[in-house]
């Protein structure tokens, strides 16, 4: 498994002042990072058979220096660059200055936007976007708001140094408009405000880029999170070869609705595709005549008494409790009841997510997993008054209990931990039934004797991959649920 710390813009100015400090040099940093942009920006050409056309947005700050050298070292590369440089000269710091008349010796031109010329973009190529930084805080407006808005209409690719202009490293959040990027390239760590609110949304396809910045630094610095950005196939469960169905793992599921039939049998189905050996789905008694077309292998029971599912769990190595149940008051009833008797680990999801929000007081059980989406966890925990990983790390720091926050991109947190940022899945699973199907994965996982953390983890890489898999063959209009169960042998095969 791979990961890399996700910081705060303010860690990363932090970390740069000791490194000044400690004796590196701001203009070292600055042809050090316009070097590799300039670098991952052929790249990029190069893999996306473009023409090799650069259009570079400039600001007046340091991220304008990087923009200019970026732009210089391109043009040795042979090249093409146009410049746009939007604020006044006598606004510019003296380093993007400096930069700027290098530039200029090597051969490039430059437009000046604040003389009243309009921008018109070429017809080929990229953008490159060096507008400002991760230091910049509130609302673009005037010619910068115009820029953002012209360069997004612009249909060509936009690469964003460091951060998308317009997006607040910290926070995540747009207070008017923001470059719409392509891809990112984040200088040594990538920001927390990437991931945030509409961070995602924004900064496209991440790619790393190195200015110097010496590892003993890099190494002080604390991280918001973790971004796992490579899972391998280590943490799947062992497989002995006398392996039978008992030691697979038995799950039950506690699960749907007159109105949500599917609930049951999607979360169901998907722990018998992910491992686990016996399913048993309990269902309302009152939808035995909508369930006839279940899966064969499904064993299917109504839920007449508690005393015959307190018999079951007592043989179950986990428990799916929630999805499509409803929430009456018999059906909230029955979710306290099972969650107040789990003795294994638990997906907890849907209508059970909602008794909690209702019962804040409420004992979660011991190895439970918590799967809302942002939605859900709103009514769990106080988002106005901590902001989003405070609020959840605290909870799960409380509870004694894991949460997977389902999002674009998802969140993993427990107890005691750094939280995790799990970037997996795309645009059409947004679809009803998908997150029935996590929870299905999940348990299995549970089920075959992984820790909540790592099979949290694991199902949502797999969910995710199933996902992508789906989309690359379905589009991202035509995948449902369901599809997401054929392309999990392909996901499990880590190929």
């Amino acid at each position: 498994m791979r990961k890399t710390k996700v910081v705060s813009a303010k860690s990363m100015t932090r970390l740069e002042g000791l490194a000044y400090a400690g004796g590196c040099k701001e203009l070292d940093f600055m042809e050090g990072a316009g070097s590799s942009i300039a670098e991952k920006t052929e790249a990029f050409i190069r893999e996306s058979k473009l023409s090799s056309h650069v259009t570079l947005l400039v600001g007046k700050g340091n991220n304008g220096g990087d923009a200019y050298v970026a732009g210089r070292k391109l043009l040795e590369k042979g090249i093409r660059v146009t410049a746009f440089h939007v604020y006044h000269i006598d606004q510019c710091g003296p380093l993007c200055l400096q930069q700027k008349e290098s530039f200029e010796r090597c051969g490039g031109q430059i437009q000046f936007l604040y003389e009243g010329k309009d921008i018109c973009f070429p017809s080929e190529g990229v953008i490159l976007d060096g507008l400002v930084g991760t230091g910049f805080k509130g609302k673009a407006e005037g010619v910068l708001a115009d820029v953002i808005c012209k360069a997004n209409n612009a249909s060509l690719p936009i690469l964003a140094i460091d951060i998308p202009s317009g997006l607040c490293g910290n926070t995540g959040s747009v207070e008017s408009v923001a470059i719409q990027a392509t891809a990112t390239i984040y200088l040594e760590l990538p920001k927390i405000g990437f991931f945030l609110k509409e961070g995602w949304k924004y900064v496209g396809r991440l790619i790393k880029a190195n200015f110097g910045l010496p590892e003993a630094f890099l190494d002080q610095v604390e991280p918001e999170a973790f971004l796992i950005e490579e899972v391998d196939s280590s943490l799947l469960p062992k497989i002995e070869r006398t392996r039978n169905k008992y030691d697979a793992g038995y799950v039950l599921t506690l699960a749907g609705s007159y109105a949500m039939t599917g609930a049951g049998i999607l979360a169901s189905y998907a722990a018998l595709k992910s491992g686990a050996g016996i399913v048993r789905w309990f269902y309302p008694p009152e939808i035995a005549h909508l369930i006839s077309g279940a899966p064969f292998e499904l064993i299917k029971e109504p839920f007449l008494e508690e005393s015959r599912f307190e018999e079951e769990m007592k043989k179950a190595k986990a428990l799916i409790i929630g999805p499509g149940m409803g929430r009456e008051k018999s059906e909230q009833k029955k979710i306290k009841w099972a969650l107040s008797n789990s003795k294994v680990p638990t997906v907890i999801d849907a209508d059970a997510l909602f008794f909690l929000a209702k019962n804040p007081s409420f004992k979660i059980p011991q190895g439970a997993v918590l799967t809302p989406h942002l939605g859900e966890l709103s009514r769990i925990v106080d988002l106005q008054k901590q902001d989003l990983l405070s609020a959840c790390q605290s909870y799960v720091d409380k509870k004694k209990t894991c949460l997977l926050l389902k999002g674009a991109p998802n969140f993993l947190f427990s107890p005691g931990e750094t939280p995790q940022i799990l970037p997996f899945g795309n645009p059409g699973m947004s679809t009803a039934g998908s997150g029935d199907i996590l929870s299905g994965i999940l348990a299995a996982l549970l089920a075959q004797g992984l820790k909540a953390t790592s099979a949290a983890l694991l199902a949502c890489y797999l969910h995710g991959k199933s996902g992508d898999l789906a989309v690359s063959e379905k589009t991202c209009f035509c995948v449902t649920a369901s599809d997401l169960l054929d392309y999990l042998p392909k996901a499990f095969s880590f190929s």
